[in-house]
């Protein structure tokens, strides 16, 4: 049976429902085949394997563009010597490289070779574990399109940063000061007996790395090179040329410096008055070239990297559309509850305490197994947007992801060369302490959980306002990291300057939020609430009214004088009551988390029954 197209668009609100010229089920009765079923397996499986796939080109594109940068960054070792430049230093490098094994390595090999002292290579390293936490949250904004999808994926990926951010606020300090983790590293390396071994297969490594290095392959000894200060690998090329050498041992005639008695020597002789001895000398001859896109392209490594930023951003965005859309399609009506229930689930009492504890041993396992925890918390980002995987749960998963990369770190350590051994130990131990100390502060105790109710928050922010994803990912990995290392630059002194009077600013407006909040009446009038301040002060509403304005709509506002649109009013919002406490903590599926503040005033068109969703609120 089959209808005029109708369009419903309310005057305040302004939501939209395009309505198709039939609403029959179709053959099978609104049942997909169970061949077009058994097909969705393998192509989520391609999908998967394309996203991860394109996170390993995504890191290579950051090194070319920016690895020498992040090698000049370390080179100043007197720089790294100030813990709050260490901890700039740490996210700046691992935001360009991608890849916190790299800004790790060269760690390493930094602390190996006498330049660093393990105290201060610490810093360092909480600054790594902050900024490799940049690629899940980059993959959350691939979610956008969808309001609450996008507000729980964001909150997924986010509460990585405010659980690293506030356990480097606490151990920082307490490491200036004391030099724990970097003395529990040295006290646990000296009471064992090391000696190198085999490096552990990487099982996700034999699976990506035949497609990836028909793409791009790195020299990243180059990035290593600079860091220790050896000039020559400036002029050296991180793209990779040639992947085989072979070394030949020759016989050459020297002239010696000064007369030589040749009576006992079997590579020595004289001719008329010259003595010359016979030397070996070892030279390494390339034999095979690499094959991949890049290896005679000639372009430059910014070009090489530009070109790959591109091209893998395009895939990321692609198959993680994809993702999304077929997990919805598989993860839907009872077997979305079953999964929901099985992974969000706790015990029975008295051991519901236990589930989370359970769940941060899963995050640690998968991530021992697939040596990644970015690949692992990317991949966990969607589920969450779904709703699949609730933030509680989410909490220990990622937490157990920390300790999962932690103990793949150790095993790396344990396979590096003699010379290298215990500062490679001593770094891996010097991370997996600090993400214990971080898990003892903000998980054991319920109401310690701050990260959780900081990504709820931030997620709220962003269902809200959109763009201001965006504007976090640039705060937090890259405007204020450069502007605290420039400030460590000037000294110790501008660093108190500037920081204490910041410090007491930011402690001040938290008391004064939470006494707003908890018991207002214990306040001056003036403070009970910010609207004494100018808006743009207390609101982001100036700001967004700015970017709406620059913004393109993907839904014109004109069609709303189509002559198929009818005008409706929208219920009025005091009416619409809210989800349950418990739902709303876990992220579900809650539509009045929408209304009323959190609804544009564009058009907006929803999926009713298989029906076209279109959302025109701008980043």
């Amino acid at each position: 049976m089959s209808s005029r197209p109708i369009r419903i668009t309310t005057t305040e609100h302004t939501i939209s429902l395009k309505v198709p010229t039939t609403m029959s089920e179709d053959r099978h009765g609104g049942r997909s085949s169970p061949f077009l079923g058994l097909l969705r397996v393998p192509l989520l499986l391609l999908l998967l394997y394309g996203f991860v796939c394109s996170l390993d080109v995504l890191s290579s594109a950051f090194q070319l563009a920016g690895g020498k940068v992040a090698g000049d960054i370390f080179k100043d070792n007197a720089i790294l010597s100030n813990p709050v430049a260490g901890l700039m230093v740490g996210i700046l490098v691992t935001v360009l490289v991608q890849s916190s094994s790299t800004s790790t390595s060269i760690v390493v090999s930094l602390v190996s070779s006498g330049l660093l002292e393990v105290k201060s290579a610490v810093p360092i390293i909480m600054g790594s574990n902050i900024g490799t936490s940049v690629t899940n949250t980059i993959v959350a904004l691939m979610q956008a399109g969808e309001r609450n999808e996008f507000k729980r994926a964001f909150a997924g990926a986010t509460i990585h940063d405010c659980f690293n951010w506030l356990s480097v606020l606490v151990l920082l300090p307490l490491e200036v000061a004391s030099g724990l983790i970097s003395l529990l590293a040295r006290v646990t390396v000296s009471g064992f007996q090391l000696h190198s071994g085999e490096e552990a297969p990487e099982l996700l490594k034999t699976l990506t790395e035949p497609f990836t290095k028909l793409i791009i392959q790195l020299d990243k000894s180059v990035i290593t090179g600079i860091a220790l200060g050896d000039e020559s690998m400036r002029n050296h090329s991180l793209v990779k040329v040639w992947c085989k050498s072979s070394v030949f041992l020759s016989s050459v005639n020297v002239t010696a410096a000064a007369a030589h008695n040749c009576s006992a020597a079997l590579h020595c002789g004289n001719y008329s008055d010259l003595t010359w001895t016979t030397q070996n000398i070892t030279s390494q001859i390339n034999t095979e070239k690499c094959r991949h896109l890049f290896v005679d392209s000639g372009l430059s490594d910014l070009a090489v990297g530009l070109v790959l930023l591109a091209g893998s951003l395009v895939v990321l965005c692609s198959c993680l559309l994809l993702l999304v859309k077929l997990l919805n399609s598989l993860l839907k009506g009872q077997v979305a509850k079953v999964i929901e229930g099985v992974i969000n689930t706790d015990f029975p009492y008295p051991l519901g305490w236990l589930s989370g504890y359970l769940a941060m041993l899963m995050g640690a396992g998968m991530t021992f197994i697939i040596q990644s925890s970015s690949v692992f918390t990317s991949a966990m980002t969607p589920l969450i947007g779904i709703g699949v995987i609730s933030l509680n749960r989410a909490y220990p998963l990622t937490l157990g992801s920390n300790i999962g990369t932690t103990t793949t770190a150790l095993l790396a350590a344990l396979a590096s060369p003699k010379e290298k051994l215990p500062a490679a130990c001593q770094i891996a131990l010097c991370h997996f302490y600090f993400n214990i100390f971080g898990i003892l502060l903000w998980y054991p105790v319920p109401m310690t959980r701050l990260p959780i109710r900081m990504a709820s928050a931030l997620g709220e922010r962003t269902a809200k306002y959109r763009w201001f994803a965006v504007l976090y990912l640039l705060v937090c990995f890259l405007l204020m990291p450069c502007l605290v290392f420039g400030i460590s630059l000037a000294g110790w002194q501008a660093m108190v300057a500037v920081g204490t009077p910041f410090s007491a600013l930011i402690v001040f407006i938290l008391l004064i939020n939470l006494m707003q909040a908890r018991n207002p009446t214990r306040l001056p009038k003036t403070l009970r609430s910010w609207d004494f301040l100018p808006q743009w002060m207390h609101s982001l509403k100036p700001l967004d009214k700015l970017i709406t304005r620059t913004t393109a709509l993907c839904c014109s506002p004109a069609r709303i004088n189509d002559p198929d649109v009818v005008v409706v009013t929208p219920p009025d919002a005091v009416n619409i009551k809210p989800e349950s406490k418990k739902l709303a903590e876990q992220w579900y599926d809650n539509p009045g988390l929408s209304l009323p503040e959190e609804i544009s005033s564009e058009p907006r068109v929803f999926r009713l029954r298989g029906l076209e969703r279109c959302n025109s609120t701008p980043l």
